[in-house]
This record gives C-alpha cells, sequence and structure tokens, in this order.
C-alpha cells in the first residue's frame, strides 16, 4: 500500500491518497485517506514516465568524445569512435553497464526503459554459440534492477542507404532477416524468466540500414507487438534516403508503412511541416531524446507544429551521456526556444508547459513500451514517482505549477520513490541495489579501458 499526501490522478490532483497495489497493478485507489502503519509514505506521487529509448552500452563512453578534433566533428564523426569503443566490450561488460545504466534510470524517476538493442554478436561479426547471448545480458541486467523493460532487438543489415555493405564497426550488428527472426524467437523465449510486465518488440534501425522489402516483411510478422526505428535524425540521412527512395524518409515510412499507434518513430528532428501533421495523425509515438540530440547535434524536433496536431510523444536518454528526466523534459523546451526566440513553446495550448510536457511524455512512454501504464487509475501498472515538494524548488508551488518546477527548476534528487510494476526499486532517492551494481560496474569499466 502506498499513501500519498497528494497524486496526480487522472482526473487531476487530490489529497491524502490511498492506493493498493497487487500483482503489479493498481487495485484500488481512496481519496482522502488516512495512512495505516504499513503503507508506504510519500510526499507527492505522479505516474512514472517510461524512458523510452535507450542504447544502454553507450553510457561508458560518456565524457569521451568530447574533444574537438581537426575538422568539424558531427554526428558521423561521433559514430565512428562510438564503434571502436563497443567493438572492444564483452557480454559481462555489456551486462554491468546495462545495469549502472538502468540504476540511474530509476533513480531519475524513469520506472521503464525500452531497449533499443543492436549489439547482437562477437567483435568481428561472428555470432556467439547463443544468438541472443547479449540480449539475455540486458535481462539479467533487468532482473537484478528491476525495471520494467520492453527489450527491441534491432535489424541491421546494411551500412547505408541503398543497400551498401557493413563496415568494419558495424559487423557486431548485422542479421539478414532470417537471422533476426531467430535472434527474436530466442530473445522472446528468455524473457519469459522476467516479470510479466516484460515486453518484447522489434526496431528495424532505420531505413539506411534496411531495405524496403525486408522493412515490409518483419513488420508483417510483427502483430501488435511495438515497432520502433531510427528516422530523420541528420540532414546527411534526410538526403540519402530521398536520393534512394525517391521521398524523405518520415513520408516515404508513411506511405509505405501501417503505421499506427505501435510505432515509435525516433528523433523525426528534420521534417517539413506536411510530415509534421500526418505523423501525428498517423497515432505514432515521437521518440525524442533531447540531451543526446543537443549532444550530437541533431537539431530541434518540429515541436509547436507536431502538438498543435494533436501528435503524442515521450522521451528517451538513447546515448545515456546524463541520464536525468528533468533535464530531458527541459531540454525538450528550451531546444524549442532557442530555434523560435520565444517563451512556453512546447505545448497545445494556454496552460502550464510543465504538465503538458510530463503528462504527454507519461502517455506517450507508455504507449510506445507497450506498458499499460502513463496514468494514476485502477487497472493500470503501478509504475510510479514520489517527489518531494518540500524541497527548495518546489517548496513554493501548487498543482499543474509543481510539474512546472519539476520540469524547469528541479534536479533529480527531488525523487525519493519509483515502483516499477509495482516493485519499490528506489526508497530515500536510493535504489535498492545501487552500491553492488556500482562495484561491478566500476570494475568492468576499468577491465574495458585497460583492454
Amino acid at each position: 500500500m502506498i499513501h500519498a499526501k497528494q497524486a496526480l490522478l487522472d482526473e487531476g490532483w487530490a489529497g491524502n491518497v490511498r492506493l493498493t497495489v497487487d500483482a503489479g497493478t493498481i487495485m484500488h485507489i481512496e481519496k482522502d485517506a488516512g495512512p495505516q502503519t504499513s503503507d508506504s509514505r510519500v510526499d507527492t506521487l505522479l505516474p512514472a514516465l517510461g524512458n523510452l529509448h535507450s542504447h544502454a552500452f553507450q553510457r561508458a563512453m560518456a565524457g569521451m568524445t568530447e574533444f574537438r578534433q581537426a575538422g568539424r566533428d558531427s554526428f558521423w564523426t561521433w559514430r565512428d569512435l562510438m564503434y571502436r569503443f563497443m567493438d572492444r566490450m564483452t557480454p559481462d561488460q555489456i551486462e554491468a553497464i546495462a545495469a549502472q545504466v538502468y540504476v540511474e534510470m530509476l533513480e531519475a524517476g524513469f520506472s521503464s526503459v525500452g531497449e533499443f538493442h543492436y549489439v547482437h554478436h562477437q567483435p568481428g561479426g561472428a555470432p556467439y554459440d547463443n544468438r541472443a547471448e547479449l540480449s539475455e545480458r540486458i535481462f539479467a541486467a533487468a532482473a537484478q534492477t528491476g525495471i520494467g523493460l520492453t527489450h527491441l532487438p534491432v535489424l541491421y543489415s546494411y551500412g547505408g542507404a541503398g543497400q551498401a555493405d557493413l563496415t568494419a564497426g558495424q559487423r557486431r550488428f548485422g542479421n539478414d532477416v532470417d537471422g533476426f527472426a531467430r535472434l527474436t524467437e530466442l530473445a522472446a523465449s528468455a524473457l519469459r524468466a522476467l516479470p510479466p510486465d516484460a515486453r518484447i518488440g522489434i526496431a528495424p534501425h532505420s531505413l539506411r540500414a534496411t531495405r524496403p522489402e525486408d522493412l515490409a516483411r518483419i513488420v508483417a510478422s510483427q502483430g501488435q507487438g511495438p515497432i520502433h526505428i531510427h528516422i530523420a535524425e541528420q540532414p546527411q540521412e534526410v538526403r540519402d534516403i530521398e536520393a534512394w527512395l525517391g521521398a524523405r524518409p518520415v513520408a516515404w515510412l508513411l506511405d509505405n508503412q501501417p503505421v499506427d499507434t505501435r510505432w515509435c518513430l525516433i528523433h523525426a528532428t528534420h521534417m517539413t511541416p506536411e510530415e509534421t501533421e500526418a505523423m501525428a495523425r498517423s497515432g505514432a509515438v515521437a521518440g525524442l531524446c533531447p540531451v543526446t540530440e543537443a549532444n550530437l547535434g541533431d537539431g530541434p524536433f518540429n515541436g509547436p507544429g507536431y502538438a498543435a496536431a494533436g501528435g503524442r510523444f515521450g522521451i528517451g536518454s538513447d546515448s545515456n551521456i546524463n541520464i536525468s528526466l528533468t533535464e530531458e523534459l527541459r531540454t525538450l523546451e528550451y531546444s524549442q526556444r532557442l530555434r523560435d526566440t520565444s517563451r512556453n513553446v512546447m505545448t497545445a495550448g494556454q496552460g502550464s508547459v510543465g504538465a503538458f510536457l510530463y503528462t504527454t511524455a507519461a502517455r506517450g512512454g507508455a504507449q510506445a513500451l507497450n506498458r499499460d501504464a502513463g496514468l494514476i487509475e485502477t487497472g493500470k501498472l503501478a509504475d510510479l514517482v514520489a517527489i518531494d515538494s518540500q524541497r527548495p524548488a518546489l517548496c513554493a508551488l501548487s498543482g499543474d505549477s509543481l510539474l512546472d518546477g519539476f520540469a524547469f527548476a528541479a534536479k533529480d534528487d527531488v525523487v525519493t520513490d519509483v515502483w516499477a510494476a509495482g516493485r519499490h526499486m528506489v526508497s530515500g532517492g536510493r535504489h535498492v541495489a545501487r552500491d553492488a551494481v556500482f562495484s561491478t560496474y566500476r570494475a568492468a569499466i576499468r577491465d574495458l579501458l585497460d583492454s
């Protein structure tokens, strides 16, 4: 049982809220209720956000690519460095890094994660004896940390638009459709060892890393599970796809695939107004990763047009250079302000920008991760986060203004408790396994850097 002095329910703010949780689900909500002795007592209870896009292994590179080389640095030069770094990682190291990432996500207030998992093979590209070896390492990290996992094995068949050959740095990713189907089958079987809220989907990496007939084949086989894809992240990518397929990436995808509520289009930072409106109408979720998009120089998302068209979005930490729920929210809004030289941009109308950002991202993240969450409501998963409204950044605020303070003035240390499908993994601001996970992570990083 959980008792909150105040909580953001589906119908709005309520005081003295008591939740009954069973088997990971919110079974009963009582308002104006006193706490009982056995209750977990918190200040302010919110629906937790899902982190809809993560490459966990990239956390180990944080701070290592911020040195300017001769010439102009770009996403593509960063990518070459990432390939070289990743090619040295062992399965044990990948597991240890993922566990550390998931602890940091939970402590930041995320209850679940979409792991866009594309490192499948040994260095050099030979499959492991168990094709799902590295997926199972992600599962082990999720089991140790208790985070809600939506696993997204990636199809990565080509090195660039037009079916270019894989480069040396991409060989750990590579699968044809048959190999990918086998990998996904093995991963789905192994996933059953996790709690029942764990999910699996598919992730064609990008239009440039597959081809139209292969994309159609894996989408047709997916059923109702989630489908995530990188789309229109960089201007060069847009130009390459248009030259190859005759249309810009978002326009081509919407015209050639059954894009609907199953889909999450990651980044989409380079769209025309027409593409923006069409994507919003599709019901797909825009997977926005503002901190990474800023770090890599991707460019800002077309927030005002998308919001005005009723578009759905969620947030992710992508490269995990800085795992922070509050930083993702404020960077999303600030990127709009810097581009438009305006204020309070990222909202569909009048009202609290923080509340719009937070509640829209909560619903969009849940949709993208195929989790029945994103709201505090009877029957929903108990994906919950508690914050301390008495901290200096929040103590003068109430109602939706509290979410403005959380998004724009607070740090993640206002997070006190997190539940993932009812699993109470963060208490007093600390993950229950923080020390053990960090000890293993630190040893793994030292071994990696010494290798």
